[in-house]
């Protein structure tokens, strides 16, 4: 009953929508105008996200074009320089002892900071002086073998490298460089480097023993720590001068009489080792 209501309604609806203009029915007019306002409306509707793509397109297209370029620009500007290449053949012209070669990927104020040393190299004629002695005691055998580069912003490069000879990896050589490069001219050239080599000595633990005591003695006395902190090469310098004055005179005969001994030693080992060398080379002729 309720579905014949319904559908007897929605047929008089339509019937008074889509009359004839001809018709004499008093509710075509208002019934018509009514039905084309909801049309118009749904018209409006189903149009409106046409138009605002529309409207948005151009916007669209705008910022498109503008990553595009963006992204062009930055391929455009991109330097050529790459500061993990320039270090690669860094070390290769090291391990072929190329020093001229070498020269031209030091800065004239390179600045070099070797943990293996008390004091850093400073200048293009003392860190080609340093490189000189390093290829000639690497001989013909020893190499550099790098293991990884990694690359950062500003033309800044990290090394992880360890020293070969024939290939074959010889212990406690591994070592970690950090570089920062310049361009100078039409070249890529070292102006800072911060190298870090492995110790042969392994204390383990008691480092953290070692750490534990210093940070406890540095909390108990914060104002001579904080002055021993900002100038440690006064408190170095004083020690040496008390060692120099009071202990040096004692203890300089002693240690070089260990020297002399030594060096004595290492003699009768590279003797000893020299006449083995020569009768394996004799049994297995």
């Amino acid at each position: 009953m309720a579905s014949a209501i319904n559908f007897s309604g929605q047929a008089l609806r339509q019937n008074m929508c889509f009359q004839a203009t001809g018709g004499k029915s008093l509710c075509s007019l208002p019934a018509k105008r009514s039905c084309q306002l909801k049309q118009n409306q749904m018209n409006i509707q189903q149009n409106w996200p046409m138009q605002g793509q529309a409207k948005n397109k151009p916007f669209v297209e705008h910022r498109r074009n503008l990553v595009v370029s963006a992204i062009n620009q930055i391929d455009v500007e991109s330097s050529p320089f790459s500061a993990s290449d320039m270090i690669r053949q860094f070390y290769a012209c090291i391990n072929e002892k190329n020093l001229k070669k070498l020269d031209n990927y030091i800065s004239d104020n390179c600045y070099i900071e070797d943990c293996s040393f008390p004091n850093p190299l400073q200048g293009k004629k003392e860190v080609m002086r340093f490189f000189k002695q390093l290829t000639t005691s690497m001989g013909q055998n020893v190499k550099f073998s790098i293991e990884m580069v990694c690359e950062g912003d500003q033309f800044t490069a990290g090394v992880n490298w360890h020293l070969e000879w024939k290939q074959t990896q010889i212990p406690f050589t591994r070592g970690c460089s950090f570089y920062e490069c310049s361009i100078e001219g039409e070249i890529l050239k070292i102006k800072k480097a911060r190298v870090v080599i492995e110790s042969p000595i392994k204390p383990g633990s008691i480092v953290l023993t070692l750490l534990k005591n210093l940070t406890s003695l540095f909390d108990d006395f914060p104002k001579a720590t904080e002055w021993f902190l900002k100038s440690p090469n006064v408190i170095l310098q004083f020690c040496l001068n008390i060692y120099m004055k009071l202990l040096a005179p004692f203890i300089s005969p002693i240690l070089a009489g260990y020297i002399r001994i030594a060096n004595f030693m290492a003699r009768i080992l590279a003797l000893a080792f020299n006449v083995m060398y020569q009768i394996l080379k004799i049994i297995f002729k």
